[in-house]
């Protein structure tokens, strides 16, 4: 019984996040609701208020700060959400060499494994910096990236009603909308914006969710 329930453990640290399963985004009108940057002091807020509502969503996570709120990324992964890599010191990786590239990536993955348990698959490069060399050393360290369809410059905005407009406004079948979980004004809207998607039909999944489940391909840029 004792190793049943350890094998069931190890499993489910390493599987997809039990949504996958259970949303069928070709049935259903699906969003993905992103969150870079973090953990940070709102993250445990924001993950209440997506409970309550029962909904998804992908935090793309900084290495550095995991490192310094590693309990908050476990309780991401606890509560069903998906996690991705969003390097070590937020660097725009084109402007680095290959081995500081590789090392940015995969020195948050071993961040990121050992305060919740899981690899991420998925990466997002900081401010959308990317190129083919990034995806290729991306593709070494078994990583697929994310990009969004629509970003709401939260970072910018900083008020909590230009936010929530920026979402409804971006929102789509399928879309993957950025924001930021280290901006107060993001987080403290978060109850109305769902509200207000939920109410407009869409189901709110993770990132693998809208990919229907399947593993993304190391070294594929998706969005």
């Amino acid at each position: 019984m004792v190793i049943h329930a350890l094998l069931a453990a190890s499993l489910a640290l390493t599987s997809l996040p039990a949504q996958a399963a259970a949303v069928d985004c070709d049935r259903v009108k699906c969003l993905a609701l992103t969150f870079d940057d973090g953990p940070g002091a709102q993250t445990p807020a924001l993950l209440k208020t997506l409970s309550k509502a029962g909904a998804k969503a992908t935090f793309f996570l900084v290495g550095k700060r995991v490192e310094e709120r590693p309990e908050v990324a476990r309780q991401i992964v606890a509560k069903g959400h998906a996690i991705g890599n969003h390097t070590y010191s937020h660097a725009s990786l084109p402007t680095k060499l290959d081995h500081e590239i590789a090392e940015e990536l995969e020195v948050t993955q071993d961040v990121i494994e050992k305060a919740t348990g899981r690899a991420p698959t998925i990466y997002r490069p900081p401010y959308g910096h990317t190129d083919e060399r990034v995806l290729g050393l991306a593709a070494q360290s078994e990583l697929a990236e994310i990009l969004w369809t629509g970003t709401t410059l939260d970072w910018q905005l900083r008020d909590t009603k230009k936010i929530k407009a920026a979402v409804l406004k971006l929102a789509k079948r399928d879309g993957v909308i950025l924001m930021h979980d280290v901006v107060p004004q993001t987080v403290k809207v978060m109850p109305e914006v769902v509200k207000e998607l939920k109410k407009r039909g869409y189901h709110l999944v993770t990132v693998p969710t809208l990919l229907r489940g399947k593993r993304p391909v190391p070294g594929v840029s998706y969005f």
